[in-house]
């Protein structure tokens, strides 16, 4: 089963053009355009948030735990009653 697979995969491959003038390079079209279709996913809003907003908002906090690690911030702590 698994080699009659392997033989549907090269065979689908084959069909990609450029086999003897680029060799494996003529598959790098392919992952241009899924790494272009990566980027357009970042604007999608799911809810109230895009994936780049997440993004943004995650890195802010953790350069925020960070400075607290560093000592650059100082939490007010509540005075005992």
């Amino acid at each position: 089963m698994m080699f009659h697979r392997s033989k549907n995969l090269k065979y689908v491959l084959s069909l990609v053009p450029g086999k003897r003038r680029l060799g494996t390079y003529r598959f790098l079209p392919i992952f241009l355009h899924r790494r272009r279709h990566g980027v357009d996913h970042d604007h999608v809003r799911i809810g109230k948030e895009t994936f780049y907003d997440v993004y943004r908002r995650k890195r802010s906090e953790r350069e925020y735990q960070q400075k607290i690690a560093d000592g650059l911030i100082a939490l007010n702590e509540p005075a005992a009653k």
